[in-house]
């Protein structure tokens, strides 16, 4: 810190010796971020024109900074389900903080808390808890919810997973989703809404969720080909984890996965891929890569068991589900009850299964993210005036096989958590 100076958090920092994401490669490049304004800042004006010095500077000995993980579908983590109400709003506000908490550790800045299919009294409950953060000044709290992503509940009966079936919708009219949400949550706590196309007229429906800047995601569908094509020409954009829960991909009905075949690059959809080794086969994962390499999202999909010890859990249904590492199964059976990966062991998994390089690995949890949530020069990027949300990657483990760990996470400009301080 510079003479003089007494405040605890620096308020220039510069990060040198490091490899920074940009675009599509790693380049050698120094970093400058103010934790006054929470952004990057241009280095040469910082220097030349406004006569800034750094408060701090860091070595990070050739380690890789990153922008901020970006995770658009969980669904709970540290014990905490968003699905479930609580007592209180404050009950269940103090909840989300120790999410927010538990997710830093994990390189992830920013998420969409993912509601599943539930009653409308459920979603008018937690849903005004699940709204943009929008202040910087909540960094101290961990990640950053940027909006609520409701998967369902108008969603096909036949593909809905671990959904219930008996809060299942299919909306005919819009007062019907207006009832279902709520009109404010319509209006400001939605991001994402993952919804069948061919169910009710859910499709006529798809251009109001695009004039409210909701991204609409075709999921826990069983749409043709056809009709997943009507759906993105009225404006959806993503698909909800590609291949899990919808028509599978046959020669003749290619399906929604179809939809990546586009030869028009902006009819083809962003896609969600869990990369945990429980929910697709790896070599799935490469072939829709290799597909629409632009349009990977890698998600977690993880449940509230993400970030506890390994062990055996009450669930909510009365079942109890057994943690091994990012595999949950039920209770005595093999199946498989969903996952709780992180998004950094999805990432590492990704590139192993790809051969993508590390830098493609991490657009996929950036970049990519950001720009179909329409953040693009905000999140998933160290260019100036974005939001300072950093994580610090060694891949020195290994020459031949590196893994990404995470050493350190800023949010907007603000260390919030350093590996080596937690040991």
């Amino acid at each position: 810190m510079m003479p003089g100076k007494t405040t605890t958090t620096p308020r220039i920092t510069k990060f040198t010796n490091c490899r920074i994401l940009k675009d599509k490669e790693l380049v050698e490049q120094d970093l400058w971020i103010d934790s006054r304004s929470g952004k990057i800042l241009r280095d040469q004006v910082a220097f030349y024109e406004l006569h800034l010095l750094p408060d701090e500077v860091i070595d990070l000995g050739g380690r890789i900074l990153a922008p901020g993980l970006i995770d658009v579908q969980l669904n709970g983590a540290q014990g905490f389900d968003f699905s479930v109400p609580q007592a209180s709003r404050k009950a269940y506000d103090d909840g989300l903080r120790i999410v927010n908490k538990g997710l830093a550790r994990t390189g992830v800045t920013s998420y969409l808390p993912t509601v599943v299919s539930s009653t409308p009294e459920v979603y008018w409950q937690v849903l005004p808890s699940l709204a943009p953060s929008n202040s910087y000044h909540r960094g101290e709290d961990g990640a950053e919810s940027l909006g609520a992503h409701v998967e369902g509940p108008f969603i096909s009966p036949g593909r809905n997973g671990i959904h219930k079936p008996e809060v299942l919708q299919a909306s005919q009219d819009w007062k019907d989703l207006v009832h279902c949400y709520g009109q404010e949550n319509l209006n400001s706590s939605i991001k994402v809404i993952t919804a069948a196309p061919e169910v009710g007229d859910m499709a006529a429906h798809i251009p109001r969720f695009v004039e409210r800047d909701i991204v609409y995601s075709i999921g826990h569908s069983d749409a043709t080909y056809e009709q997943g094509l009507v759906a993105i020409q009225n404006g959806a954009s993503m698909v909800t984890h590609l291949f899990n829960a919808m028509r599978p991909f046959e020669h003749r009905n290619p399906g929604i996965f179809g939809l990546l075949g586009q030869s028009e690059r902006h009819h083809r959809p962003y896609y969600g891929v869990i990369a945990d080794g429980i929910h697709l086969h790896p070599t799935s994962i490469k072939i829709a890569y290799h597909a629409h390499p632009d349009g990977l999202v890698l998600v977690t999909d993880a449940m509230r068991l993400c970030g506890l010890p390994d062990g055996i859990y009450d669930w909510t249904n009365g079942d109890r589900i057994i943690k091994s590492g990012a595999r949950l199964t039920l209770e005595g059976s093999n199946k498989i009850a969903g996952s709780s990966a992180t998004l950094i062991e999805c990432v590492n998994n990704f590139r192993r299964w790809s051969n993508a390089s590390v830098a493609d690995a991490l657009r996929a949890v950036t970049a990519t993210p950001a720009r179909m949530l329409g953040l693009q020069g905000v999140k998933g990027t160290l260019d100036a005036g974005a939001d300072a949300d950093l994580v610090v990657l060694d891949d020195s483990d290994s020459d031949a096989d590196p893994t990404l760990t995470v050493d350190q996470v800023w949010k907007f400009g603000v260390k919030i958590f350093d590996e080596e301080k937690s040991v």
